[in-house]
């Protein structure tokens, strides 16, 4: 079976149960701390995996990479795929059910990458600009510094990107002169 298909039927599952009782905000706000634990310790996803663990142990790890505060949806989800041997699946099933919920509720991700810190003047103005192009959607704002890229900045919006960086002016005026040849 695909692993894609796995954890997209976990996560639609969860979904499902969470809107019936009310939840689905609760849970994706629960989804998104389970993600970043799991971003912040990549190690997670090798205990799950490991079959010497024991699955009380996997499943208080899993706890615990929700946070001090779990709705019963998550705790009863994490019983679920621990009593079906897919606790390796977990964070593809967050991710998953991350994804879902935003298309569900019209959420798009917004990265916005400077070269250096910006003021809280100057990174508003970027996240109202942005907020204009798109009327009707709710926006999740993520801000990283990336001096890689010299001067300007990145914005991501879902899959889309406007690069207005020194770092892309750089490589576009070298393709051009490549191309001169």
């Amino acid at each position: 079976m695909n692993d894609g298909l796995i954890p997209q039927r976990y996560a639609k599952a969860l979904y499902k149960f969470a809107i019936e009782n009310g939840k689905s905000e609760v849970v994706y706000e629960e989804m998104k701390v389970v993600v970043s634990s799991f971003e912040a310790n990549p190690d997670l996803l090798k205990v799950l995996a490991n079959p010497y663990v024991s699955k009380d142990d996997k499943g208080n790890l899993l706890l615990a990479a929700a946070g001090d505060k779990r709705e019963e949806a998550y705790e009863n989800f994490v019983k679920l795929i621990l009593e079906n041997k897919r606790e390796r699946y977990a964070y593809h099933c967050a991710l998953a059910y991350r994804q879902i919920y935003r298309k569900e509720n019209n959420i798009s991700q917004v990265e916005i990458v400077t070269a250096a810190k910006l003021g809280d003047g100057e990174l508003n103005k970027i996240c109202n600009l942005v907020q204009e192009s798109y009327k009707g959607k709710t926006l999740e704002f993520t801000y990283t510094i990336n001096p890689d890229i010299i001067g300007g900045f990145m914005i991501n919006v879902d899959s889309i990107r406007m690069d207005a960086s020194i770092s892309n002016e750089i490589e576009q005026l070298r393709l051009n002169l490549l191309s001169r040849n």
